[in-house]
């Protein structure tokens, strides 16, 4: 049932002043709640129904390449450790970023946006600074998991009131002030705390996953056994989810990917629903994934067939080596910029070009059109694009004898008369500018004889008109009559109030119902 009902732009108060008395006496249908463990991004809801897995690459714990990578700032070296570990079939990704040298709380503000332009897997913020967990959650789309509380009372009383402000699910680590807890029934009695705090606080228990610390064997044998048995209290006599870092088993032993799998299958029996593990690894992603079946979770074995028909041994490629319709297609602009520099050394521009940029970035328009990718990696996929225009500029800069025509032509764009509204005028320039047309953007609440002297001044072969308005259609109409006086002058229309047959009506060459169909239209409008 509707629970709200209201206007956007243009809807005037009379309008909703009779919406309103048409509704009087009209009552909410109930809607039955029903309390799930879910994280999400903006695009995807990944609920706890089953055992996930959770990429544990992006820290610097024992990774010299990645601990330089925040000394060093480098920015796409953390994007292509997500891309690697989603590939793998990581389904959350833990980002801890913290090194002593660094501003951790400024580095979050950057890394975790440009994350989610890349992926849209949700994000575990692994810190121990409130103020690190603070800005991630300030600029993350979506619901966060908070790696993690203690029962350390201070502790609770400084990280929960900022899960409960930014509505995240939060890990309950299980120790506090004493240290570690020597035994299972202490680890859950921290537990029990742990979620009696966050429940005082306002956060549901569904959003509290419970961590009974996994300790490594070389040191502490005993201690796995009483890690699997908490797990098994925690998820049977509480209720409540609980996550390991299944990795940490084996520090120091030889042979670790073996003890590591066999922790993995031990703890999925006793109830474990999130596994913090390197995703690379197939045998441990194979038994999460079969565990799933096994336990009739995974309903017609439908994701194990899907992610593990067609298991081959993957070596993933070395930073250098990642090709550039790869880089292009995942929007990684330091990798397509390197590996641009690279072909150029042995290939013509208007080869790269043609044989690589355009039909990479036809892909991903493909895949946008198809709902397999969204608006953030379809900009992400162009901005890459560009970079390697880029490239190709400076790469012809120094050779005057070669002459490229770079860009794919001159487009103008502009919102008509009496709209004020460009955003979705805007994300059309961002993809078409880097798909390499050279756009003219004349900006919103443009009079029709404004652009038509454009037109003539600039020689444009394609206009691209928006109106989000329908008082302001009226305006794009008498534009479109101005324009079709000119030679040679096609012209899209895209905005909210118009249809297909709509944009027919006003005569218009080309209706674009968005960023994509932007790329289509342009590519045929230039290739007649």
């Amino acid at each position: 049932g509707v629970k709200y009902i209201g206007g956007c732009c243009g809807t005037t108060p009379a309008h909703l002043h009779m919406l309103g008395k048409r509704l009087a006496g009209k009552t909410v249908q109930p809607r039955k709640w029903v309390a799930r463990t879910a994280l999400c991004s903006a695009e995807t809801v990944v609920e706890v129904d089953r055992v996930r897995i959770v990429g544990e690459r992006i820290n610097p714990t024992g990774k010299k390449r990645f601990k330089a990578a925040l000394e060093n700032h480098d920015i796409p070296y953390i994007l292509s450790q997500a891309l690697e570990q989603t590939e793998a079939g990581a389904e959350i990704l833990d980002v801890n970023l913290g090194i002593p040298s660094i501003d951790e709380a400024a580095l979050m503000r950057e890394v975790v946006p440009a994350l989610q332009s890349v992926t849209s897997a949700p994000l575990q913020i692994d810190s121990s600074d409130p103020a690190a967990i603070e800005a991630a959650l300030r600029v993350y789309n979506g619901k966060a998991l908070v790696n993690s509380v203690n029962g350390d009372r201070k502790n609770l009383e400084q990280l929960l009131p900022i899960v409960k402000k930014y509505g995240a699910a939060v890990i309950g680590l299980t120790l506090n002030e004493k240290g570690l807890p020597k035994n299972a029934k202490e680890r859950v009695e921290i537990a029990k705390e742990i979620l009696a705090a966050a429940e005082a606080f306002g956060i549901p228990r569904e959003d509290v996953i419970i961590d009974c610390l996994t300790l490594t064997v070389s040191a502490q044998q005993d201690q796995a056994l009483e890690t699997l048995a908490a797990v098994k209290t925690v998820r049977q006599q509480l209720g409540l989810h609980t996550v390991l870092g299944v990795s940490n088993i084996s520090f120091g032993l030889p042979d670790r990917e073996t003890i590591n799998t066999a922790f993995l299958t031990m703890a999925l029996v006793n109830g474990l629903d999130l596994a913090i593990m390197n995703p690379n690894n197939r045998a441990m992603t194979g038994a999460v994934r079969a565990f799933n079946v096994l336990a009739n979770r995974d309903i017609n074995s439908e994701e194990f067939i899907r992610t593990r028909s067609d298991v081959v041994a993957k070596t993933v490629a070395p930073e250098s080596q990642i090709s550039l319709d790869y880089a292009i297609e995942n929007g990684l602009k330091q990798a397509a910029s390197d590996a641009a520099r690279k072909l150029l050394e042995t290939r013509d521009p208007s080869d790269v070009i043609d044989s690589i940029l355009i039909p990479s970035l036809e892909k991903v328009g493909n895949r946008f059109e198809k709902g397999e990718i969204f608006l953030p990696q379809l900009i992400q996929a162009a901005g890459a694009a560009q970079a390697c225009f880029e490239i190709v500029k400076s790469k012809l800069a120094n050779a005057p004898e070669q002459t490229v025509e770079l860009s794919r032509g001159k487009i103008i764009l502009a919102t008509v008369q009496g709209d004020i509204h460009d955003i979705g005028k805007n994300i059309v320039r961002v993809i078409l500018e880097n798909s390499g047309y050279q756009i003219i953007d004349l900006g919103k609440d443009v009079r029709p004889e404004v652009i038509v002297e454009a037109v003539r001044k600039d020689r444009v072969k394609l206009v691209g008109l928006s109106a989000l308005m329908t008082t302001s259609v009226k305006s794009m109409k008498e534009t479109i009559q101005q324009l079709k006086q000119l030679p040679d002058c096609k012209v899209m229309v895209g905005g909210a109030v118009l249809t297909a047959q709509f944009a027919k009506s006003i005569g218009a060459d080309y209706y674009g119902k968005d960023a994509k169909s932007a790329m289509d239209i342009a590519k045929d409008a230039f290739a007649s």
